[in-house]
């Protein structure tokens, strides 16, 4: 720990004891060391650079990031899905319907739901919300993008300047994303869902395409992503197992309950991948997942450990039973398919 305050500095004794001070004061022992950081970088950032703009950019990121996890801070236990849509979705039309209806269904499975808050899906997705039991993450636009009047409580609208820490905050805070049939927008937030997944930069989740009737969106989604990237090698058709075309609101709220029916979560930890399981899998299960996904590991095979000694450190879920193994961090669409074949055990 030493080392690592150490190699990070000011270069300014003056300057680095006072931030020393300043950490000390106001973060806990194990959080310390980060906070020295961060005020470090700040103190870096300012002798370093002249640009207004540099130094307003950052500043906007860290409030906006700070008053994000203070707002979803309490409600870090319970589970959370994304609604993400278009904004132009009329009231009437079967994506707006299709959305109210699974959030109503979410909530009452005792999930969370956060929208991007304006209108459209994102409005259905508010509405059909148990009261208190939504968060909308708002953008500032010149147009289309005002707060939705179905947030109960006014403490969870969050307003942001910038995309990037919206969809940070997205993807942090939530267990499970749904799309609907949307614009630019909509397709960004997807296929950069996908990505994050895809590449392991987020935790494997699942990811519902939500396909109400009548439409073919996302069928003409997935025509377009096995024809011209699974055909042309830019992706594994195994990539295709990172999300699922739902076209009923049950068949959604099933797929993202029973992702999380055995699996609970993944971490790593000195080189090997750590499944925290809600309950032990069958033996049977375990040699069948072994002869299964044998190709995606390094070494060795998967087993059934208790707690690392760093989650052990941690407190990380230490009551749960555990699968580890050398995955090779690159088929996270084999990870999924693994995931789902423990689900069904």
């Amino acid at each position: 720990m030493d080392k690592i305050l150490k190699d990070y500095e000011v270069g300014d004794q003056v300057m680095d004891d006072l931030i020393a001070q300043l950490a000390q004061k106001s973060a806990s022992p194990e959080t310390e060391y980060l906070l020295r950081e961060i005020l470090t970088t700040n103190v870096k950032l300012g002798k370093e650079s002249a640009d207004k703009g540099d130094l307003k950019l950052v500043n906007n990121t860290l409030k906006e990031l700070r008053y994000s996890f203070k707002i979803f801070s309490p409600y870090r236990a319970v589970k959370k899905v994304i609604i993400f849509g278009s904004a132009r979705s009329k009231n009437n039309s079967a994506e707006y319907k299709m959305a109210e209806e699974f959030s109503r269904e979410m909530t009452q499975k005792k999930y969370m739901v956060v929208t991007g808050g304006g209108p459209g899906v994102m409005e259905a997705g508010n509405k059909g919300a148990k009261s208190g039991q939504e968060f909308a993450l708002n953008i500032r636009l010149p147009f289309e993008q005002k707060p939705n009047p179905y947030i109960d409580e006014k403490d969870k609208i969050i307003n942001f300047k910038y995309f990037f820490t919206r969809k940070l905050v997205f993807v942090k805070e939530t267990d499970a994303t749904a799309l609907f049939p949307g614009g630019f927008g909509t397709l960004d937030e997807g296929f950069e869902m996908i990505t994050l997944v895809q590449t392991g930069k987020s935790r494997p989740r699942p990811i519902v395409l939500m396909e109400p009737k009548g439409s073919s969106y996302w069928a003409s989604w997935m025509n377009f992503v096995k024809s011209q990237l699974v055909k042309r090698g830019y992706i594994k058709k195994d990539d295709l197992g990172l999300v699922r075309i739902a076209k009923t609101v049950d068949a959604a709220v099933n797929y993202i309950e029973d992702f999380y029916r055995v699996y609970h979560s993944i971490r790593y930890v000195a080189g090997l991948a750590v499944l925290r399981l809600n309950r032990e899998i069958s033996t049977k299960t375990l040699k069948l997942i072994n002869r299964e996904f044998k190709d995606i590991l390094t070494s060795g095979e998967i087993r059934v450990s208790p707690p690392t000694p760093k989650e052990v450190q941690e407190n990380e879920f230490l009551d749960l039973p555990r699968l580890v193994m050398n995955f090779n961090l690159r088929d996270y669409g084999r990870l999924c398919g693994m995931i789902h074949m423990i689900n069904r055990d």
